[in-house]
């Protein structure tokens, strides 16, 4: 487990440095501001990734383990809760999906035969899946605006 957890170190201080510049480039907020965000964003990661390792019920995937640990952190009252949401606040959400779903894209192309294997019905599913999570979330957005009456 040890290999594992170095590797995810590595990996996770290297997406956090793409994401340092992403943010400042992209958004203009400076890398000092952002690191204490971004070292909690990775604190958390580590942590859920060796939660999921620890406990022997391998059906529960890791991103459960980690949203689970980053909601609890964050319920008003818990202590640094605050501090935590202040930190996080300061790296935007584009300056992350951008290098994790680049890290994704070049998973996929070392193992274009895997993919090929699935066929066109899987690309079809997955653009379906991407309009239907679209169109949903715009719905949700339009009428939670709407009873805020910002729109």
């Amino acid at each position: 487990m040890l290999k594992s957890v170095q590797e995810w170190v590595l990996l996770f201080i290297i997406i956090g440095f793409i994401i340092v510049i992403g943010n400042w480039i992209g958004y203009n907020v400076m890398p000092l501001d952002a690191l204490p965000g971004i070292i909690v964003l990775i604190a958390i990661s580590l942590a859920g990734l060796i939660i999921h390792r620890l406990i022997p019920y391998k059906k529960v995937p890791s991103i459960a383990y980690i949203g689970i640990l980053a909601f609890v952190l964050t319920i008003p009252g818990v202590p640094g809760s605050q501090q935590l949401v202040s930190w996080t606040s300061e790296v935007n959400l584009l300056a992350i999906a951008t290098p994790i779903l680049a890290y994704a894209g070049i998973s996929i192309g070392r193992s274009w035969t895997d993919f090929a294997k699935l066929g066109w019905k899987t690309v079809v599913i997955g653009m379906c899946v991407l309009l239907g999570t679209y169109l949903g979330s715009a719905v949700v957005a339009e009428i939670i605006l709407r009873i805020q009456g910002i729109i």
